[in-house]
């Protein structure tokens, strides 16, 4: 919690709603003041005179009192109120820490003199004894500083101090640091309003004075040293200056036992409260029984928790049900609504990724489109049982967790805040729907299969070639040069460079016989002789695919003597499978590449693929102080085109309008569909708006004629067109792409084709 949000901490936690019809009839404070929280729930209306005693406008913070009797008032008021004001207050009862005023009215109606302030000890105050009423107080300021509070941006004070030996905050209206000097290891007198500090369940855990001015600060005796005066102190001495005498009273709490880790802590909950409990102790306490424990009172991390503790087992199961929230309402971290700190809970959430750490198991899940973490803490040193596995859970799981909420934030007022779910074994994890087979890992498996298993076939062929010719003398050469081909197509390498090393790889097989290969619908690579002598003989071997259509053919030109002594049909089958490896590994390497560049339906380039294309023109363009254009295409009523003639014709429609653009295009303009039924052009060499608007122009008049598609004829088609240019109109990639949208947008909707923006 941070110090300037102890300040809001006193706003309780839900003075929103608009009040029912107030009465006319005043009611006594002192009156208003015996309310319970129960009967604030009904939410009476209350009116009321009384004298302010400390007023933040900004904040809406009112403190009034009346004699002995004094509330804290929720205010809409933007009246400049000060202490002493007398004001007639309006609005209905709410419940909180204490009852409080939501106010609908502040009618101010004198200024009279501010009520007595009564002195106050620190057990009156955190005993709430002295709460809202203004009080003075003999204190010791420990730390004086400005903060700003990022809510609503202003500067105020914030002093730490003891009273009575005790530790103490105040919130002083005060800006100015110059009037803080002096302030430090003084004593003084402080004047103000007091209340609590709260955690997220609305539980006090402090005390918080409210001081108007500096005129609520008298000093009785400066430091009798001046704190950036005295001695340097070596670090690891600094606990030489430690002093604490601990008057705690020890505590007794009840409620079911929701978690329990020997020798750490363990949580009781009863109805909607719970409390965190630390303690040594590693007696056996079995989660659901009612137990009794007794402790220290502290706060930790702004959160109230029992320390130095004991606990003991009633024997009697009474199990807390725990509640199913969403990631909201555990966030919430009490702002608008009970906290669920320390509670025990339940959560689905989807599987992210699972985590064994030295001292905890650890879920990452995703709700709500927000992560948070599900852990189990190892069992301490204390427990000799070997540690179980952790649960493995496949990623993309939706699962149910229960267990304790931690959130990491004590502020009631803070907003959403983060939190873990604290579980007390693997039975707090129930999985509620598994992952969807097919999902990007096993598609990267597939592919991975799919590659390997081009990898095995060529490898068998390696190894049995191997095997047959071991005894050779160049085995180990053409092992070389066979693992070097295969090394190659890991690697990607140009496919020509590669069956160019297969055919001279065969050459050296076939004692120097020339060899060539030939890919279908491709070139001839190798060795391929200008005159095939009659002397010789032509061997030739298929490349085949996994699909089953040959990819081309190996051929070798043998002279007759060298047929009987070396086996070319063993050559040839070598040469066909590292080819096929070649080829089919190009082509799948190919493939992936496109289908993450081009759209699949009209085989033009993708908004992927323009963005990229469009941050490198922005790049040059920066560079060279250059000039591109940018041209936004949308087609109208092509929802028509698919209501009426059905999908297929709709894609049929989009691939012929694609294609009839692409032929308006100059070399080196870039079409690319964005998605549905957008388009977009890159034209990069655009020395004026002039130039771009002319293409824009020309792929207006592409839908002119009308559009046979199947059995059906669209005529004509029509689309919506934007212009935009860098750096006239924008100079980043969104602000192209928005400025061009925004065009097309204004064509449409002025009924016009072509429309351009300019420059703001």
């Amino acid at each position: 919690m941070t110090r300037f949000n102890l300040v809001s901490a006193t706003i309780v936690s839900c003075a929103l709603c608009v009040s029912p019809a107030v009465s006319q009839k005043l009611t006594p404070l002192s009156a208003i003041k015996t309310i319970s929280n129960a009967d604030a729930k009904r939410h009476m209306a209350v009116s009321f005179e009384a004298t302010v005693t400390y007023f933040r406008s900004y904040e809406k913070v009112l403190f009034v009192q009346d004699g002995n009797a004094a509330i804290f008032v929720s205010t809409p008021t933007t009246s400049k109120l000060v202490p002493g004001d007398r004001v007639l207050v309006r609005g209905t009862i709410r419940e909180s820490f204490r009852p409080f005023v939501n106010g609908t009215e502040v009618q101010l109606l004198r200024h009279g003199p501010v009520p007595k302030p009564i002195h106050a000890t620190f057990d009156a105050m955190i005993r709430a004894e002295t709460d809202c009423q203004l009080v003075t107080a003999h204190a010791v300021i420990r730390s004086a500083d400005l903060l700003t509070s990022p809510t609503f941006l202003r500067t105020t004070s914030y002093l730490e101090m003891l009273v009575d030996g005790e530790h103490v905050d105040a919130t002083l209206d005060n800006d100015n640091e110059s009037a803080l000097k002096g302030l430090l290891d003084a004593e003084v007198e402080i004047t103000g309003v007091v209340s609590g500090q709260f955690d997220n369940k609305m539980q006090q855990t402090g005390v918080l004075f409210h001081i108007q001015s500096l005129d609520g600060i008298k000093i009785l005796k400066h430091a009798t040293v001046d704190p950036w005066s005295i001695a340097i102190t070596p670090m690891d001495r600094i606990i030489t200056g430690h002093r604490q005498i601990d008057l705690s009273q020890r505590m007794r709490v009840h409620g079911a036992i929701t978690y329990y880790q020997p020798g750490v802590a363990l949580v009781l909950q009863h109805g909607d409260k719970s409390v965190w409990i630390s303690t040594g102790s590693s007696h056996a306490l079995r989660i659901g029984d009612l137990a009794d424990a007794i402790g220290f009172p502290d706060v930790r991390n702004g959160f109230l928790t029992l320390t130095r503790s004991e606990a003991r087992d009633n024997s009697v199961q009474a199990p807390i049900a725990p509640q199913l929230f969403t990631w909201k309402a555990l966030a919430s971290g009490g702002n608008g609504g009970r906290s669920h700190i320390f509670d025990l809970v339940s959560i689905e959430g989807q599987v992210v990724t699972e985590v064994r750490q030295a001292t905890q198991d650890e879920y990452v899940l995703q709700a709500d489109g927000r992560l948070f973490s599900a852990v189990l803490r190892h069992p301490g040193s204390i427990s000799r049982l070997p540690l179980a596995p952790m649960r493995q859970i496949p990623v993309g799981s939706r699962i149910r967790v229960t267990g304790i909420c931690m959130l990491e934030d004590a502020d009631p007022f803070n907003g959403e805040v983060p939190f873990n779910i604290l579980m007390r074994s693997y039975d707090d994890i129930a999985i509620v729907a598994r992952p969807p087979w097919l999902n990007i890992n096993h598609l990267i498996f597939l592919v991975g299969l799919l590659i390997l298993a081009i990898f095995v076939v060529g490898g068998w062929a390696w190894y049995i070639e191997r095997k047959m010719r071991r005894q050779t003398s160049g085995l180990a050469y053409v092992e070389q040069r066979r693992s070097r081909i295969l090394e190659a197509i890991n690697a990607s390498r140009p496919l020509a460079e590669t069956l160019e090393e297969i055919t001279e790889l065969v050459s050296f097989k076939l004692k120097g016989a020339p060899s060539w290969c030939e890919i279908i619908d491709g070139a001839r690579l190798g060795n391929y002789p200008s005159v095939i002598s009659s002397k010789l003989f032509v061997v030739e071997y298929p490349i085949a695919s996994l699909a089953g259509q040959p990819l081309g053919r190996f051929f070798a030109a043998i002279c007759p003597q060298l047929r009987s002594q070396v086996d070319t049909q063993e050559a040839l089958s070598m040469a066909a499978g590292l080819a096929q490896l070649a080829v089919e590994t190009s082509r799948l390497h190919s493939d992936l590449i496109h289908r993450s560049e081009f759209d699949l339906l009209t085989d033009i380039q993708n908004r992927f693929s323009l963005e990229k294309h469009l941050e490198n023109l922005i790049d040059a363009a920066h560079h060279s102080a250059g000039v591109f254009g940018l041209i936004y295409i949308d087609l109208n009523e092509f929802k028509q085109v698919n209501d009426r003639y059905g999908h297929q014709v709709g894609d049929i429609y989009l691939q012929q309008v694609a294609q009839r653009m692409k032929k308006q295009l100059r070399p080196g303009d870039t079409l690319a569909r964005l998605g549905g039924d957008e388009f977009a052009v890159l034209v990069p060499e655009a020395r004026s708006r002039t130039i771009v608007e002319e293409i824009a122009l020309r792929l207006e008049r592409s839908f002119e004629k009308p559009f046979p598609l199947d059995k059906s004829i669209v005529h004509p088609g029509s689309a919506s067109i934007g212009v935009a240019l860098y750096p006239q109109d924008a100079t980043t990639k969104d602000g192209l792409l928005s400025a061009a949208d925004a065009a097309m947008y204004t064509a449409k909707k002025a009924g016009r084709r072509f429309a351009r923006t300019f420059a703001s």
